[in-house]
């Protein structure tokens, strides 16, 4: 790897990190953050699915804990969770 690949590399790497630190996104870094286009991103605010702010009633900011609870919502089980589950439930009822 050339010095300049080198370098680049650490700073896409130090960039990433201190992303990770932020606790606010705008819709270009909620894109970064998501993978999620930005059309998408105007598409779901739009239509009131995802959590945001519009402060001055323009600019469009999305807090970050309520970004990750929306993207984990309608989790689906493993077959060892549900399997667990069961044994757990038909134990706790047994007569």
């Amino acid at each position: 790897m050339e010095k300049n690949e080198i370098i680049l590399h650490k700073l896409n790497r130090i960039e990433k990190h201190i992303f990770g630190l932020k606790t606010i996104f705008n819709v270009e870094e909620l894109s970064d953050y998501t993978g999620f286009k930005k059309s998408y991103i105007y598409k779901l605010v739009h239509e009131n699915l995802i959590p945001f702010s519009k402060p001055n009633g323009k600019i469009l900011f999305f807090d970050r804990k309520k970004i990750d609870e929306f993207l984990l919502q309608n989790a689906n089980k493993s077959k060892e969770e549900i399997n667990r589950e069961a044994i757990e439930f038909s134990l706790k009822n047994k007569i």
